[in-house]
């Protein structure tokens, strides 16, 4: 029978609750669930991922083995899934005959470019102007419609920057890679937004409809992977209110249960663009766990079972960093040396690759401008490029008058 009425699911100690997908965040999901009292099980295809570590029991199977899927649901009071590169169909049968708060239809709609797009058009909220593109010859029609440069994503599979062409000039067009418009993939080509910010909002809303907004982070990327998130954001109040209201309001109108990361690009006027959505706890939203009074892992969980959710609220500014391949080596070598404000997190992975996350650190202190130093003080990241230090920089200045305004 397919649960119905999500409002009755009442976790109580001692119950369990399985996971698709076993990475990093399923790993902090599990760590902030132990303090509750819940029992965990991973399913995730490598045997000794980072959430299987810390679960009761992990289940070694493909994201599309319904089999699999089916053993970790008949072991689980109620199922959830920490990132979205799921099959949708697995999930939706699992919603069938057992509890699946955040529901397939979520899932279909945020791992879906376009589907992602008309959905936060549909809530009211600006996006970047977007053509559908399928032929090459779509391609040249909608480039003369919205201009260059432009950037042409699948509109299925891509994160961290996979899946993407920036396409600058009429020539670029003709390099893109051979049999790409061959009928068995549709992409999306978006207008280029010159912003000058990247901005993200974290959103919890409960089973029971509650809803709760952390503080508004700004992100700064390297080689399209988030490289830092800077907390209070450096906007103004006007700025924060808007973006708060907007990723609200996205999460009301798809009826979220869990967390959505709504990304957005703030405008040189002070607009804001969604950029895009992610159903579930985020990487920007990491400094939560050790600078807010309710992480945004316990927040997941607290609104997938019907708890009432925590404050959100930040009692201290903070700076999160990610740890990637090329950088674990210089930060097991200065472990012992690490300043005391610096928190670590570390998820286990076994082999540390160019470009994967190893970990996180974040930093604390009485103003983002002392978390920085603190940042710059240690010898685990390349120092930052001239146009990287202009923008924090200018960051700063902004939070100066932000503060005195």
């Amino acid at each position: 029978m397919k649960h119905q009425n999500l409002k009755q699911t009442k976790m109580l100690p001692g119950q369990t609750i399985g996971i698709l997908g076993g990475g990093q965040l399923g790993r902090m999901i599990i760590l902030e669930g132990r303090k509750m009292g819940y029992r965990f099980i991973t399913l995730d295809p490598a045997r000794d991922c980072p959430g299987s570590q810390v679960a009761d029991e992990h289940i070694v199977g493909a994201y599309d083995d319904l089999a699999a899927a089916q053993r970790l649901a008949e072991r689980s009071d109620l199922i959830v899934y920490e990132f979205e590169n799921l099959s949708p169909d697995v999930v939706r049968q699992l919603e069938q005959s057992h509890c699946v708060p955040q529901g397939s239809r979520l899932l279909e709609i945020t791992r879906h470019r376009l589907e992602e797009k008309r959905a936060v058009e549909q809530a009211g909220v600006p996006v970047a102007p977007y053509r559908v593109i399928e032929t090459r010859e779509d391609l040249t029609s909608a480039l003369q419609e919205l201009g260059y440069p432009a950037v042409l994503k699948t509109t299925t599979g891509g994160y961290d920057g996979k899946g993407q062409w920036r396409i600058q000039t009429p020539e670029e067009v003709a390099s893109l890679p051979v049999g790409m418009f061959n009928g068995e993939r549709q992409y999306i080509l978006e207008k280029f937004i010159p912003f000058v910010k990247e901005m993200s909002v974290v959103v919890a809303r409960s089973v029971t409809g509650e809803v709760a907004a952390f503080p508004p982070a700004v992100n700064l990327h390297r080689r399209h992977i988030l490289h830092m998130s800077i907390t209070p954001a450096p906007v103004s109040a006007e700025i924060m209110r808007e973006a708060e209201r907007m990723a609200v309001r996205v999460a009301e109108h798809l009826q979220v249960v869990g967390l959505v990361a709504v990304e957005m690009f703030v405008l040189p006027d002070g607009g804001l663009l969604v950029n895009e959505l992610a159903p579930r706890p985020h990487n920007s939203g990491h400094y939560t766990y050790d600078a807010c009074h309710t992480s945004q892992f316990e927040q997941f969980l607290r609104a997938v079972t019907g708890l009432p959710l925590g404050s959100p609220a930040a009692y201290s500014p903070a700076v999160m960093v990610n740890i990637l391949g090329e950088h674990a080596e210089r930060l097991m070598n200065q472990f012992h040396r690490l300043p005391k404000e610096m928190k670590v997190h570390w998820y286990g992975k076994k082999e540390a690759k160019t470009g994967r996350k190893m970990g996180h650190v974040t930093v604390l202190a009485d103003t983002v401008e002392q978390a920085l130093q603190i940042i710059e003080s240690v010898d685990i990241w390349p120092p930052l490029t001239d146009k990287e230090k202009d923008a924090i920089q200018n960051e700063m200045k902004q939070l100066q008058e932000v503060r005195s305004s």
